[in-house]
C-alpha cells in the first residue's frame, strides 16, 4: 500500500476545500454576515494543514485500485467533517453530529437535512449549503484530477474508485483531459441555469442556489417548501435541468 500518495491527495483535497469556502465567504462579506468568520477560520485552519502535507511529495506517484478506494473513503470522510466546521463554529447547526449529516448529506448529493427553519440561516450558511451539493455532484476527486499530475494508470484507478457503476468510460484517450471536459461541461451547464432563473427575475443569490442544488440533483436551496413557492417559469426551468443534469455526460 502507497500510504505517502494517500496522504498527498488528502493534503490536496483540505487545499482544495479550503478554496471552495472562499464562495461563502464572499455571500458572508456581501450581506455584512458575521458568521463568515466561521469560514475564514477552517479556510486557514485547511490550507495551513493542506499545504504541510503536500510539500514532500511522494517519491512513487503511481497507485493501484486498492490505493484508489482508500483514497476515494477516507477523502469522503474528511470532506464530510471538514465541511462541516463552519456550521458548527458559527452555531448555525450546533451539534457535531447534525452538522455532519447535513454536510455528508451534502457532498453525496443525498438532500436529506435536519432544518427546520431553513430561512433562518445566514446566507452564506445556505450558499455553502447548496454549493455542497454542486461539489459534490462531480465528484471533487474528479476535480483533483483535473489538477494533480499523477503517473500512468494512476488517474483511472482514482476515476473508476471514485464513479458509481461497474465501469467507467474515456471521452478521450487521458483521463485528465476526460475529467477537464466534463467539469467544463458541468460548469457550462450551471451558468446557463443560472442566467435563466436570472431572467426569470430570481435573485443572484437563489439563482446560484437553486443552480447548485439541482446540479447535483440533490435539491438543497434557499426555501423551507423547496421550490415550492416559486413561478411556474423557475419550477420549469429546474426540472428541465434536473433531467439535463442526471443524463450521463459522457
Amino acid at each position: 500500500m502507497n500510504y505517502s500518495i494517500i496522504l498527498y491527495i488528502l493534503g490536496w483535497l483540505l487545499v482544495i476545500a479550503s478554496a471552495l469556502m472562499l464562495l461563502p465567504l464572499v455571500t458572508a462579506v456581501i450581506y455584512g454576515e458575521a458568521s463568515g468568520l466561521a469560514f475564514l477560520v477552517t479556510m486557514l485552519a485547511g490550507f495551513l494543514l493542506g499545504f504541510l502535507i503536500i510539500r514532500k511529495r511522494p517519491e512513487k506517484r503511481m497507485f493501484h485500485a486498492k490505493e484508489g478506494y482508500v483514497s476515494v473513503a477516507l477523502s469522503w470522510i474528511t470532506l464530510g467533517v471538514f465541511g462541516a466546521i463552519p456550521f458548527i463554529i458559527s452555531g448555525s447547526i450546533p451539534n457535531p453530529v447534525n452538522a455532519v449529516f447535513e454536510t455528508v448529506s451534502g457532498f453525496t448529493t443525498t438532500g436529506a437535512s435536519i432544518l427546520e427553519d431553513l430561512e433562518s440561516l445566514p446566507h452564506c450558511m445556505l450558499m455553502w449549503r447548496s454549493f455542497t451539493h454542486w461539489i459534490g455532484g462531480m465528484g471533487i476527486l474528479v476535480f483533483i484530477l483535473c489538477v494533480l499530475p499523477l503517473t500512468g494508470a494512476s488517474n483511472m484507478n482514482l476515476m473508476k474508485a471514485e464513479s458509481p457503476g461497474p465501469s467507467v468510460g474515456r471521452l478521450v484517450p487521458k483521463v485528465k483531459t476526460t475529467a477537464t471536459i466534463l467539469y467544463k461541461i458541468y460548469l457550462v451547464m450551471t451558468l446557463v441555469m443560472v442566467g435563466l432563473l436570472l431572467l426569470g427575475g430570481v435573485s443572484m443569490f437563489e439563482s446560484l442556489c437553486i443552480a447548485f442544488g439541482t446540479a447535483g440533483t440533490g435539491g438543497f436551496g434557499t426555501r423551507g417548501d423547496s421550490i415550492g413557492s416559486y413561478n411556474t417559469y423557475v419550477q420549469v426551468v429546474t426540472t428541465i435541468f434536473m433531467i439535463l443534469f442526471g443524463v450521463n455526460f459522457n
